[in-house]
């Protein structure tokens, strides 16, 4: 199944797309899209509904994050040897593991806020792990039951707020709309092997990430098992598996977003994400 929260921002409602591309509410079947409803058997429950006889959502209506009321939202640092590389940073042997706040999460299709002050803000296309099952200390052979589905994210951040203004990476993570996540929750039996996925993101139009899901260096099981060892993953969060190459701050010269720019990414068989660049508000 492919899942999303329709509507307003604060007010979305759950749906789901159908055969045919179009939305349909869940509404009457569903409280949210959320961590209280991602379990196996409300997933299965789901697929014994007839989704033409759900009310169809207009086309128009803006789709909100895939998941509601996220609790954590993880981020694996360097999981891309390329991408790690042009950091300039050491290849990790461990996963590199830090937080974004909660706050930053936003709509697939919503602007994105360049923050004041900000001089280097960036992109990078991730795929993104969601939680269905309560998870510590699994082994990697269990981690799979434990995931819910998967779907798109931009990690977006800016640079100097990040490297250049001391502390953690946080800083420079969790500016208000750096978290885009959707379109879809594609659900885990749906989704099946992202062993080998074409990932991109383009601006105004130009490719700048062009990989795949293969080239990753630590795999969506793993890092479901490694991070339990170290938190108690719940129902709902989010974990954001990393970026392959090709993000602004890596170019010569860098490349960093403007008012304006239109950013466009997407995972084969996971949708796509359209967003522009605004100015933050006064």
């Amino acid at each position: 199944m492919k899942l999303v929260r329709h509507g307003e921002p604060g007010k979305e409602k759950p749906g789901l797309i159908d055969s045919r591309g179009e939305i349909r509410d869940l509404s009457a079947i569903l409280d949210d899209v959320n961590g209280s409803t991602l379990s196996d058997d409300v997933l299965q429950s789901l697929l014994g509904h007839d989704p033409s006889s759900l009310p169809v959502i207009a086309p128009e209506t803006r789709l909100g994050p895939c998941v509601g009321n996220v609790g954590n939202l993880i981020c694996i640092g360097l999981n891309f040897e390329d991408h790690a590389r042009e950091a300039n940073l050491p290849i990790p042997q461990e996963p590199v593991v830090f937080m974004k706040s909660t706050s930053a999460i936003s709509g697939p299709f919503d602007n994105v806020i360049r923050p004041r002050d900000s001089q280097k803000m960036d992109w990078e296309v991730e795929l993104a792990v969601v939680i269905g099952k309560r998870a510590a200390y699994v082994t990697e052979e269990q981690a799979e039951s434990h995931i819910a589905g998967y779907c798109v994210a931009n990690d977006l951040s800016e640079r100097e707020f990040q490297f250049e203004r001391g502390g953690q990476w946080d800083k420079g993570k969790s500016c208000e709309t750096f978290a885009p996540i959707g379109p879809w929750l594609v659900t885990r039996d749906e989704a099946a092997d992202m062993t080998n996925r074409a990932m991109w993101l383009e601006v105004n139009g130009h490719r700048y990430q062009d990989g795949s899901t293969l080239h990753m260096i630590f795999r969506p099981g793993f890092l479901v098992h490694y991070l339990s060892r170290f938190m108690t993953l719940m129902p709902g969060d989010v974990v954001l598996t990393g970026t392959p190459p090709g993000v602004g701050f890596g170019l010569t010269p860098p490349v960093f977003l403007e008012p304006g720019d239109s950013i466009t990414l997407g995972i084969e068989g996971l949708g796509e994400q359209r967003a522009v660049v605004v100015e933050a508000p006064l």
